[in-house]
């Protein structure tokens, strides 16, 4: 199921980038796809105990209320919001729906993380073309695993605001390189912290039945999340100093849905 709103949010957002008639159509389309997705893959983040993932998917549907009529009036932020998706997503969906440049990727990673652990003296064993052995514990490298939808997400941040050649060039730099080589230390600590039994804490809240889980658990949807938080707002300032009309739009798009969720407890508007 979460492969047909992938396509069908990848058509939509890419049809919206086109100056037609029917784009705020495509865009609302694409929205109700990206949410789709997030409920489509519910189960999974459920059994990997991820709860940020199932929290995006409910808020989700207040979004789409408020986007959506947006949408449909035209309002300036909406649009911007949508390009970034758009943008975003016609850099990302490609490695989604292509298996051979999804495994290419991913081999580029495994690759760069067995020289890493090479390099530190890390004992590991690669069972499978992209699954790691520490010590007792296996980590499969997957798309998610490459840090490719941070990169489109922030591509389509820096390049959805009107900006010149040379600042969408040193956005590009600013952005895919640091990401790569973050990630690429964000899952060496993930894999080490795993394999060494870093975090065998609250089995109650972290384990899934699995031995050793809990490890995995706070090393990837804890610490390395508030890791990627702290990244993306270092990447974000940088681009803001690029590109400062950023800012200015950004906050005007926190504005709107700050406004009208105001406006649904009757603070007004």
């Amino acid at each position: 199921m979460q492969e047909i709103f992938v396509l069908i949010s990848f058509i939509a957002f890419f049809l919206f980038l086109f100056p037609t008639g029917f784009r705020k159509y495509f865009a609302i389309a694409g929205w109700i796809s990206v949410v789709g997705i997030l409920f489509a893959k519910f189960p999974e983040y459920i059994i990997g105990n991820n709860f940020m993932y199932p929290v995006a998917a409910f808020l989700g549907i207040p979004f789409l209320i408020i986007i959506i009529p947006k949408l449909l009036e035209e309002n300036e932020y909406s649009i911007i919001i949508s390009r970034m998706a758009g943008i975003a997503y016609v850099i990302f969906a490609p490695f989604m729906l292509i298996p051979l440049l999804a495994d290419w990727l991913i081999a580029v990673n495994v690759d760069l993380l067995a020289w890493v652990f090479t390099g530190i003296g890390l004992p590991y064993e690669l069972v499978e073309w992209n699954m790691f052995r520490i010590n007792l514990y296996r980590v499969e490298i997957i798309l998610a695993c490459t840090g490719i939808q941070g990169m489109a997400i922030m591509l389509g941040v820096a390049w959805a605001i009107p900006s010149s050649v040379k600042q969408k060039v040193v956005s590009f730099f600013v952005i895919v390189p640091v990401i790569f080589a973050l990630n690429i230390l964000r899952n060496t600590f993930i894999l080490v912290a795993y394999g060494d039994q870093w975090f065998p804490y609250l089995p109650e809240i972290a384990s899934n039945g699995q031995i050793g889980y809990e490890s995995f658990f706070w090393a990837h949807n804890f610490v390395a999340e508030i890791g990627a938080l702290f990244a993306f707002i270092a990447i974000a300032y940088m681009l803001y100093w690029i590109n400062p009309r950023l800012g200015e739009v950004m906050a005007g798009i926190v504005d709107l849905f700050v406004k009208e969720i105001r406006g649904w407890f009757g603070k007004g508007k």
